[in-house]
């Protein structure tokens, strides 16, 4: 069974504040200067494989 759809008007949504990690502190993205925001929009993630003994 699946959970039911719910449909909400823009106004009735909860914004999502997006945090990164820089220089060893957290910090919001949105107090980031237009070019950090777009150097954090084309961040690539990958997993890196554990190291052969």
């Amino acid at each position: 069974m699946q959970a039911p759809s719910i449909n909400l008007k823009e106004e009735e949504r909860t914004r999502c504040e997006v945090w990164t990690r820089v220089m060893g502190y957290h910090r919001p993205v949105t107090s980031f200067n237009p070019g950090k925001q777009s150097e954090h929009a084309d961040r690539q993630f990958f997993n890196e494989k554990p190291a052969r003994h």
